[in-house]
């Protein structure tokens, strides 16, 4: 079978300086799909208008298009599935939100791949081939209905090292690169070395790779970075793992291997800040990290509990001043409008962004996806102001409330946090240059 996949990401991001990350869950099922024999094409749209986009779809003819779904592209996925009804053989819809709420997308796709796709695809299509029914393959959900029409869950990838690379060739890279440059950044990857996330923070849906978390090897994941240095013109990757630093052996041979390749890249990470030490920042630094982001979320110590974010703030602070010594450049997350937040608790958030004075910051507001208890908790107390999620943008909307705050406070907390670390940069600026 000839297959199209298509990763429908068009709407122009808050921050347009941030870099637009290659659809790695998209390229891994494109792998395994061509690795079993069919002939497979990815559009990307990242660069495209929707127009071109949709010329571009109606015009591939292939037998089956799977279209990715993240809960803010809802639209456009749905949008492009109604431009393909009856243009295609079979339509099916895969990623988080088709994971999270299948039949949400069962009106205009003819079935949803739920979780891990790459073993999926390869039986869905075998199925598809050989005229047999697909709601049979495991982890498929069909319109059947919601017994006969959904198959038992595929169990997650026990041997990541088994999955062929994410298939890189199939992207406009061309594009990637020159957008990374035009940021005046390195042209930068990603690379997963890990799936899952040991930890259970409320706010984290984590529904694609769910909470089992696995590790590939470093000669593995070192070998997919040197491949895309190679083939495409990368000189730089960024590690898109939920939580990088987990497992302080795991990360000490990582950095052996990839410095014992002589890569001389710069890369960057995801990491918690309670997890790292001394010997692991410096072995880091020393295999070539220059970037690192921690998840702070809140400053008040109480919000981060009651999020299940399990986080010290005192190990926060112990750990930013020991990257800072290094001199490694870090970016802290914070959030406004988690469960039990108040104006007092904002504030100390604020005034922490502030005192550990990092090199960027990013101020955010709660949004509740699909899949995770936070938005579960605010559908059964009624704290869930929209189900739309043109709404859910994270930073000029606030789609929740809490008991303290309405969703216009959480706004105005969130616009207070942004100015006050505007007024913190032109201040440090200052001083830097008064001592210059």
């Amino acid at each position: 079978s000839s297959v199209l996949l298509i990763y429908p990401y068009f709407r122009p991001r808050v921050d347009r300086s941030q870099f637009r990350f290659p659809p790695l869950g998209v390229l891994y099922v494109a792998a395994a799909a061509r690795a079993a024999g069919h002939e497979v094409r990815v559009l990307d749209c990242t660069f495209l208008r929707r127009e071109e986009a949709a010329r571009l779809a109606l015009a591939d003819g292939a037998d089956v298009v799977g279209i990715s779904c993240l809960s803010t592209l809802e639209e456009d996925c749905l949008g492009l599935a109604r431009l393909l009804r009856g243009r295609c053989r079979l339509l099916v819809a895969g990623g988080p939100l088709p994971t999270c709420d299948p039949h949400r997308f069962l009106g205009a796709f003819d079935a949803v791949v739920r979780g891990e796709g790459e073993r999926t695809i390869v039986e869905l299509l075998a199925a598809f081939a050989a005229g047999d029914d697909v709601a049979g393959v495991p982890g498929v959900v069909t319109r059947a209905g919601s017994a006969a029409g959904q198959a038992p869950p595929r169990p997650f990838e026990a041997d990541l090292d088994a999955l062929p690379f994410p298939a890189r060739d199939l992207l406009p890279n061309d594009s990637y690169i020159a957008d990374g440059r035009r940021r005046q950044g390195a042209a930068v990857t990603t690379v997963m070395s890990t799936r899952g996330c040991p930890y259970a923070c409320d706010f984290c849906s984590n529904v694609v790779f769910g909470a089992s978390y696995r590790a590939r090897s470093p000669g593995d994941v070192v070998d997919e970075i040197e491949d895309a240095v190679k083939r495409f013109g990368f000189k730089s990757f960024y590690f898109d793992d939920d939580t990088f630093n987990v497992g302080k052996k795991r990360i000490l041979a990582l950095c052996a291997e990839i410095k014992a390749r002589n890569l001389g890249l710069p890369w960057g990470i995801m990491a918690r800040a309670d997890q790292m030490d001394r010997e692991m920042l410096t072995a880091l630094k020393d295999a070539g990290l220059t970037a690192l982001k921690y998840g702070v979320e809140s400053g008040a110590q109480a919000v981060l509990e009651q999020a299940c974010k399990g986080l010290d703030l005192d190990r926060v602070r112990q750990t930013v001043a020991i990257t800072r010594e290094l001199g490694i450049h870090y970016h802290l997350t914070f959030m406004f409008g988690l469960p039990g937040e108040t104006r007092e608790t904002a504030r100390q958030t604020i005034a922490l962004a502030l005192e550990l004075d990092s090199d960027s910051a990013q101020f955010s507001i709660a949004t509740p996806f699909p899949g995770s208890r936070f938005h579960a908790m605010l559908v059964e107390k009624g704290h869930l102001m929209s189900t739309n999620f043109d709404e859910y943008d994270g930073y000029h909307n606030a789609v929740v409330r809490t008991d303290a705050l309405t969703h216009e406070d959480i706004v105005a907390l969130h616009n207070e946090a942004t100015q006050s670390w505007q007024a913190h940069l032109k201040a440090r600026q200052a001083r830097r240059a008064k001592v210059a």
